[in-house]
């Protein structure tokens, strides 16, 4: 999937990067001219078209509360794709939330980290076999695994909300349950996703949309919008905000500005001349211990991950690793004593809210690398700066 494989980076892609450094300049030529070439797409306007809010939840099954599940692909899944819904959705306290894996075993988190999920979608299937009353789909590198397609297919079947987030509209679209309905994707996917699901109205200047039982959303950090509204329409308006304050959100209204999100010569310039300043790459440290915040890990180490500068690896003294605040296993990179000089203070992720986090790792981005840098890497987050 031309996307994943272009943005998102892992210490796979940077030790690549770093035997073909010679050939960067071509490669950024080349990409120069596909950002250039591309023709301008027939895609709809959110002024063109009623939007559909996310539905009220409905109780059912004589369930106390509704049941959600986040489910991962064990190879490499979307770090704050999965974490920050499974967070913010937990945090709430409005639901039962699950982290699942396809398969038994840890998940590797793409850019960065690994995490042990709760259960696998088997065994969730044994627990819950009417299904879940939502299912979150984050982006994967293996969007065409049969086993996540027809799992998604069956949730859905069985009367689930399905909410694909950033490149999780793969899965999604590849499932089938995109045909004739509208949507939204990360802004790199729209041209694949228009060619390769024509019968799908793909949808500009909205974070997220919901057609019928179907939502999805735009890149990464509309993961944090789309998990209020599902707060919202499971436990009204009051409920949300009060989440919304928690992490340090203003509002989750949909309204986005697609045309901010595009790659330029600029962009193209700053990836390449970080990937070939080997020399000037470095490792960030990211102390992590039991009850640490899940929300704001994933989104220091997601950004940090993203600089074509730096890799983010979490660090522990226990090998077994950490305990979220929330429930999630975070197995460490590195096992050894946390060091007082750590490049990553513990304040950061757990004494300020999670939006104020990511701005202040996005403001050090720009001190350690340059503007251009952090501007890069809100752009692949598709985080709309403050």
């Amino acid at each position: 999937m031309t996307s994943l494989k272009t943005l998102y980076f892992s210490k796979e892609h940077n030790m690549c990067f770093k035997k073909i450094k010679l050939l960067l300049s071509a490669i950024a030529i080349l990409l120069l001219t596909i950002v250039e070439t591309e023709a301008e797409q027939n895609y709809f306007t959110s002024n063109s078209v009623i939007i559909p809010e996310i539905p009220q939840y409905t109780t059912r099954l004589g369930r106390s509360k509704p049941i959600i599940a986040v489910v991962g692909e064990n190879s490499f899944t979307e770090l704050t794709d999965y974490v920050v819904p499974y967070g913010v959705l937990k945090t709430s306290g409005v639901a039962e939330v699950f982290a699942l894996a396809t398969k038994v075993g840890p998940i590797q988190m793409f850019p960065a980290l690994k995490l042990h999920p709760q259960t696998t979608v088997d065994a969730f299937d044994s627990s819950f076999p009417e299904g879940a009353d939502y299912i979150i789909v984050p982006a994967v590198h293996r969007a065409e695994d049969s086993k996540l397609i027809s799992w998604v297919l069956s949730q859905a079947k069985k009367g689930a909300v399905i909410v694909g987030i950033c490149d999780g509209v793969w899965v999604v679209a590849n499932a089938g349950l995109l045909d004739g309905r509208k949507a939204v994707g990360h802004w790199y996917s729209f041209g694949d996703l228009e060619r390769k699901f024509p019968n799908t109205a793909w949808i500009k200047n909205k974070r997220y949309i919901a057609d019928g039982n179907i939502v999805t959303t735009t890149g990464v950090t509309a993961s944090i919008p789309v998990s209020l509204a599902i707060i919202e329409a499971i436990a009204g308006s009051g409920k949300a905000a009060s989440v919304a304050d928690q992490i340090g959100v203003n509002d989750w209204r949909a309204e986005h500005t697609s045309n901010n999100f595009k790659l330029n010569t600029h962009h193209i310039f700053t990836a390449a001349i970080n990937s070939i300043s080997f020399w000037t790459h470095e490792v960030i440290e990211i102390p992590i211990s039991n009850g640490i915040n899940e929300i704001s890990l994933a989104l220091i180490a997601d950004a940090y991950s993203r600089t074509y500068r730096s890799n983010a690896v979490s660090i522990s003294s226990s090998p077994e690793g950490v305990l979220s605040r929330n429930g999630l296993i975070v197995i460490p990179d590195k096992v050894i004593n946390i060091p007082n000089s750590s490049k990553i203070s513990p304040k950061l992720i757990d004494e300020i809210k999670p939006i104020n986090t990511l701005e202040a790792s996005l403001s050090e981005i720009a001190n350690k690398y340059g503007q251009a840098t952090s501007n890069f890497v809100a752009l692949q987050m598709e985080y709309p700066r403050q």
